[in-house]
């Protein structure tokens, strides 16, 4: 089993940035490991957060020898925020900026749109349609440039990933 050490931190930063500070948060609770994703949840002011993380099982860069921080793929529920399954990538380096990072499912492409080291996707509706795709596929690969110019393959495994979601569907009133 990888480690998942620094999802405190990655998910500090996603929470701040979708409004809930970091300080109104509780330290998130692991809810049960599920093939290669991870179920958490943590309550704010505004009511709980739970979210799904897995790291890649395999990376590959364009160029040897390039340094990046430990990257990870999510889907949240922020029932207070009316956020359900946003999908989002921390990539380990920033973005170059214009880029459309990219994460393809079984054949099916999604494009996705970066801030720094982030990427999310253009809305409710394509996060629908690619947590419906990640359910039914067994991999997935997120592909983005480095404002450096080096390009980045991530292979994620699917495995578990649909109990995972059933964990935080339950944890924060979707089912």
């Amino acid at each position: 089993m990888r480690r998942f050490g620094l999802v405190v931190a990655v998910l500090a930063g996603l929470g701040a940035a979708g409004g809930n500070a970091p300080a109104q948060a509780q330290e998130p609770q692991a809810a049960g490991t599920f093939g290669d994703w991870v179920a958490y949840h943590y309550k704010t002011k505004k009511g709980p957060v739970c979210y799904i993380v897995s790291q890649p099982v395999k990376s590959e860069l364009s160029r040897k020898g390039a340094k990046r921080d430990p990257v990870f793929f999510l889907v949240t529920h922020r029932p207070g925020d009316k956020v359900r399954a946003e999908v989002s990538t921390l990539i380990g380096y920033p973005f170059r900026p214009n880029s459309t990072p990219t994460v393809e499912i079984d054949g099916q492409r999604f494009t996705l749109f970066a801030v720094k080291d982030g990427a999310w996707s253009e809305g409710p509706q394509v996060d629908r349609k690619i947590v419906a795709a990640m359910k039914a596929g067994r991999t997935m690969v997120v592909r983005g440039v480095s404002r450096r110019g080096t390009t980045s393959v991530d292979t994620y495994s699917l495995k578990g990933v649909t109990a995972a979601m059933n964990k935080i569907d339950e944890l924060c009133g979707y089912k």
